[in-house]
């Protein structure tokens, strides 16, 4: 398990080869695809909300139309 000296010395060496501004860059880069993800995750489980959903005028009818159907072809 590294130190905590270690990992101020990681973080210097990060600073000094990257610099402030690209560092700065690539954590708004990230938190804009963490942002996107949730959405994604957001509209997905809404979807599958609107899938589970039933309308039940639109399965009475159709229930309505069957039945119809397969007592005409019976006659």
């Amino acid at each position: 398990m590294p130190g905590w000296t270690q990992i101020l010395v990681v973080i210097v060496l990060v600073f000094l080869l990257f610099g402030r501004g690209k560092i700065a860059d690539v954590m708004g880069d990230f938190a804009k695809g963490i942002k996107s993800f949730k959405k994604g995750m957001a509209d997905e489980d809404t979807s599958e909300d609107d899938a589970k959903t039933i309308d039940h005028d639109t399965v009475s009818e159709k229930v309505a139309k069957t039945s119809e159907t397969a007592s005409k072809s019976t006659k």
